[in-house]
Order: structure tokens, then sequence, then C-alpha cells
């Protein structure tokens, strides 16, 4: 049974807090520096910034800075003859270390076809594990509305996302990661999200 000060590192054990953690998410405009979004903390400190075709210059690519602008985290959407007649589009995120070595952590798994629809957006976490399902996480609510909540497979809540109510804008939300859990991956989830509903990412 998990405790609530268990640390869950996907990306790195730097960026999981013994306690929950508040978020805030604004979109950049693409025209001025590439789209993407800026992550800050309740101190209003950005701790993380995302950045996707229009700074990478490449579409389904993504990549997840830490607040000193350090890539921690590579986000690449498959492709492939075998993807290609796949009901299912598969995005992979790498973690990057020090010396710039790229390691899978996370594989993503949205519909992409009339038969898969109703089918959930699902993580699984790389290297599999063999007592796992072949799910780690899933996503519950809508993107589109900035209402949704990642959970783990025995349904226990990972993070929540809501539009932040003071400003009432979308491009503007809130992120409520509970303690334990990767801060980094969950912002990497929420990129991939971003760039499947062709938000701030795409291009």
């Amino acid at each position: 049974m998990r405790r609530s000060t268990d640390a869950i590192p996907i990306v790195s054990k730097l960026y999981c807090s013994t306690s929950p953690v508040s978020l805030l998410i604004r979109k950049r405009p693409v025209m001025v520096n590439g789209g993407g979004f800026v992550v800050t903390d309740s101190s209003h400190k950005v701790v993380f910034v995302v950045d996707g075709c229009g700074k990478l210059g490449a579409r389904g690519e993504l990549m997840v800075k830490d607040g000193e602008g350090e890539s921690i985290l590579y986000i690449h959407k498959k492709g492939g003859v075998v993807q290609a007649l796949s009901t299912r589009n598969k995005w992979n995120g790498y973690s990057i270390d020090y010396q710039g070595q790229n390691k899978l952590v996370f594989s993503l798994t949205d519909p992409k076809s009339c038969f898969a629809l109703n089918s959930a957006v699902r993580i699984s976490i790389e290297p599999k594990k063999k007592s796992n399902s072949s799910w780690d996480f899933e996503i519950h609510g809508s993107f589109v509305d900035k209402a949704f909540t990642i959970i783990d497979y025995y349904g226990r809540i990972v993070a929540q996302v809501q539009v932040e109510e003071v400003i009432g804008s979308k491009d503007l939300y809130q992120v409520s990661v509970q303690s334990g859990y990767d801060q980094a991956f969950v912002i990497g989830i929420i990129a991939v999200l971003d760039n499947i509903f062709g938000e701030s990412t795409s291009c």
C-alpha cells in the first residue's frame, strides 16, 4: 500500500514533493516565442517550460525543461508502418540526464480512429514490470475544458487540472499534484495532451 510520503520518481526524484503541490500553467503566444507553455509554482517561480514544434521545428516532438532552462524530458510521437496501422497513436517520453543521455521512462497512447474513440488515454511506465498491467496511469475528464484527472491503476488521484477561477481563461489553468508524484512526469503528460488537441505546443 502506497503511503502519501512515498516518492514515485519517473523522470527524477528531484521533482517529487512530500506534500501536495499547486502549479499554474500559462500558454505562450505562438507568434512571439514559438508557443508552448510556462509552469510556475505558488511563489510565481518558473519551475518548468514546455517547447513544441514552434520552437523545435518538428511536429510530434516536445521538450520539457526545468526552471533553469535545462532539458529534462524529450517526448516523441512514434511513426512508421506499424504505427500507421494501429488504432492508437503512441508517444514516448525520454528522461535526459546531465550527460545528455536519453532513457525511455513512459509511453502514452491515445485513440486516433472512430473505432477507438471511447478508449481512454493511458500511460505505461518504462521499463515495464512483470507484475504490472499493460498501463499504469489513465486520464479521466476533458483536456479541452481543462477539467481532468490523472489517476493510477488503483484509482488513486495523481493530479487534477482545472481552469484558474480568478482569470476564467483556458490559457491559464491550475494543476494540483499529489504528494510523492513526479511533477515533471505530470507536466510531460499535459504537454502531450496539449499537442494532441492542437493547442499551444502544436503548429
